[in-house]
């Protein structure tokens, strides 16, 4: 299969190319001629100058990806994702064709193998990956959103030419902050970095660590100096076969089962000074501003799996399930059970493209980030559940989708930030915004 990105980028590199608007299949936002995203360059644009368009319009780079992923996730990944589930295990070819398509570096400049799109690319392609199996998805995800985006804000110039290739031609990345007593609390960790005279030696546990199997690169934090609390943590970029260090435990899961979730073990893991990512001291502001990247991308999963379980439903409710000599999709009492969903669904992607749109240009985005994060996972759950009901028997047998879209839901209120601390984070903004 020709590679995605290698298809996409000369109309990346091109933003005055456009298709004229259009309604894209079933589920996909709109192709637009003005999308904010065409834009390279979001910073620098007067937003005040440009026609206001719907959130969902698409520019045609965009609409492409979603085009050209959805039909790779349904060819290629979609014979797979059940046994996957089922073995608990990503199947490597299946990394390496994520690879060999280029969507593991989206965002990642060309001069570093990436593509050199823009977030709201990479959006679409997490939440076209999502309606097929939301393991891969999430990978993905982690890859792009978190390791990639840190690299590309934190490191320097010697750390870009160095870690970015890898990470965009042949090795996962995985991003190490959760310990056993510090996952909502994160700034708690107790993984701690000793300075050394040719560099640095980590010592601790980290929990909960997406994409650790498959993954070569690790961004680790840990505190250089615990006087100064959440103030000494600092970020490290570790390699896989860095002596000292060791995985400990893979999680045997409810859902995303195919997606690596281990126990991270540091024990005199000596690195070198070249491996600090950033400066001493900045690790905690690395991480709160890249996690509210990442929540977007996790809303995106969420709504490409509340997508993926209601298209797998909706087919077969309005195709092949009867009862009383009619298909129960004709019933009124079902109809409005699969319009209340999919309005529920159009209205998460509304805040999770909005979310995009406002990082991209450059807006404060936090909230967005959070609300999106907040009510994607809550349909997610909802629409997922409803879909095994409306199969009956076959919602409830692991044959399809269905069983495991509903379990693979249950995460989205889970990682990189419960619910509640996105009510939380709301809330305080809000509180901000409206004390006097």
């Amino acid at each position: 299969m020709a590679s995605i990105i290698r298809a996409l980028r000369p109309l990346s590199r091109n933003p005055s190319v456009r298709l004229a608007g259009k309604r894209l299949a079933a589920g996909r936002p709109v192709q637009s001629a003005y999308a904010f995203s065409t834009t390279p360059r979001r910073r620098e644009v007067d937003l005040s100058e440009l026609t206001p368009t719907p959130i969902t319009l698409l520019s045609e780079t965009e609409s492409l990806m979603a085009d050209s992923v959805s039909k790779f996730a349904v060819e290629q990944i979609g014979p797979k994702v059940r046994e996957m589930d089922e073995a608990e295990t990503m199947d490597a070819k299946v990394v390496e064709q994520l690879f060999e398509q280029g969507l593991m570096g989206i965002e990642v400049p060309e001069e570093f193998g990436g593509a050199g799109m823009n977030f709201t690319a990479a959006i679409v392609a997490i939440e076209e990956l999502a309606r097929v199996d939301p393991s891969v998805s999430v990978l993905v995800d982690v890859h792009n959103t978190l390791v990639n985006t840190a690299i590309m804000k934190y490191g320097d110039a010697k750390a870009q030419r160095t870690w970015l290739p890898k990470l965009t031609t042949g090795t996962v990345g995985s991003f190490c902050l959760s310990e056993p007593a510090s996952g909502s609390d994160a700034f708690a960790l107790q993984t701690k970095a000793e300075k050394t005279a040719d560099g640095y030696k980590l010592n601790g546990s980290k929990m909960w660590i997406t994409n650790s199997m498959e993954a070569g690169v690790f961004i680790v934090f840990a505190n250089i100096d615990p006087s100064k609390g959440y103030k000494g943590i600092t970020a490290f970029i570790v390699e896989k076969d860095t002596p000292g260090f060791s995985i400990a435990k893979k999680e045997k899961k409810l859902g995303i089962r195919a997606s690596s979730t281990c126990v991270l073990n540091f024990d005199d893991c000596v690195i070198p000074k070249s491996n600090l990512l950033g400066e001493e001291g900045q690790g905690y502001k690395y991480a709160i501003s890249v996690l509210n990247e990442g929540r977007i991308g996790i809303a995106a999963q969420m709504t490409g799996l509340a997508l993926g379980a209601w298209e797998n439903a909706a087919r077969y409710v309005w195709n092949d399930r009867r009862q009383f000599g009619e298909l129960i999709g004709n019933f009124q009492g079902m109809q409005h059970q699969i319009a209340q969903a999919y309005t529920e669904i159009a209205a998460a992607r509304a805040l999770v493209y909005n979310a995009a749109r406002k990082k991209e240009a450059g807006q404060d985005f936090v909230q967005d980030a959070a609300m999106a994060k907040l009510y994607a996972s809550q349909v997610a759950g909802r629409v997922s559940s409803s879909a095994v009901e409306w199969m009956g028997g076959m919602g409830f047998v692991r044959e399809g989708i269905a069983e495991k879209m509903f379990r693979d839901s249950k995460i989205g209120a889970i990682y990189e930030g419960t619910s509640n601390i996105q009510l939380q984070t709301i809330a305080k903004l809000l509180q901000k915004q409206y004390t006097n």
